[in-house]
């Protein structure tokens, strides 16, 4: 039985903005799914403690009104998501997500933040794993795909979504349910690819000249987190140098599942 089948938990957040120091988690999912048994959501609704950006409210929908009259205190919201996220590490259950080191990495600076235990204080290994990461799947089992839409990025959430031909619903995306549902989807949806007979596979995968879910088939579940380790950095490299063919500074953290924290890094 492939890791696909077995049970997941899909993590998602919203945030204040995209700088993992500085940023807050506004909303948060945490769904375990699949295995033969019953879904468990889990979700929250923090009051961030700052003001909610226009821009940031404009993806989620979540306005600092709205946080702050509704939201749990942005203390209690992180520790209970941590603990969560925790509990099913130590059970085995891998979790998934969307460019998920953006998410645990700004969970680990906001325990930081409020000097709670980190997600890997309250785990029973050294190290945080396992962790499946769609983007990271997507851009090496299909690395060289054409782009859907000129107005996508070639490996936002919605764009994997219509690739794997799981549909989108424009009006409930953005939300950290809706958002952790998809990426469990689609990480299933890889999965079963790579599973697949190579005749058999979708069509799209079979004109497609450069794929490499044979790559997925081929590991168990620590194998591909390790794997996914290398393919990160490799993806951050190939960004780096093509972002330096206009900034030479230009700087693409490699680094998964978590960026490493440095002190005095956060803002209080």
């Amino acid at each position: 039985m492939t890791w696909h089948t077995k049970r997941l938990l899909t993590f998602d957040t919203e945030t204040t903005g995209v700088d993992v120091n500085t940023d807050r988690i506004v909303t948060a999912a945490a769904i375990a799914v699949g295995g033969g048994q019953p879904t468990e959501p889990h979700t929250w609704l923090a009051n961030p403690g700052i003001d909610i950006p226009a821009e940031a409210t404009a993806v989620h929908g979540i306005t600092t009104e709205q946080a702050s009259a509704k939201g749990m205190p942005a203390e209690q919201a992180i520790d209970g998501l941590t603990a969560v996220l925790a509990g099913y590490l130590n059970r085995g259950v891998p979790i998934v997500g969307h460019n998920v080191v953006y998410d645990l990495t700004i969970l680990d600076r906001e325990c930081r933040r409020y000097g709670l235990p980190t997600l890997l204080d309250r785990y029973e290994d050294s190290v945080i794993w396992p962790v499946i990461d769609t983007r990271v799947l997507d851009q090496h089992v299909l690395p060289f795909r054409r782009r859907v839409s000129e107005t996508q990025g070639a490996r936002q959430l919605i764009t994997l979504a219509q690739v794997y031909g799981l549909g989108w619903d424009e009006e409930a995306a953005h939300g950290s349910e809706y958002d952790a549902l998809m990426a469990a989807r689609i990480a299933y949806r890889i999965s079963a690819i790579a599973h697949t007979p190579t005749g058999d596979r979708p069509e799209f995968v079979r004109r497609t000249r450069t794929q490499r879910f044979d790559d997925v088939a081929a590991l168990d579940l620590e194998g591909l987190h390790h794997a996914q380790i290398k393919w990160a950095a490799s993806q951050a490299a190939s960004l780096q140098e093509w972002f330096r063919k206009k900034d030479p500074a230009a700087v693409v953290e490699g680094a998964w599942p978590v960026i490493p924290h440095q002190a005095g890094g956060e803002q209080q």
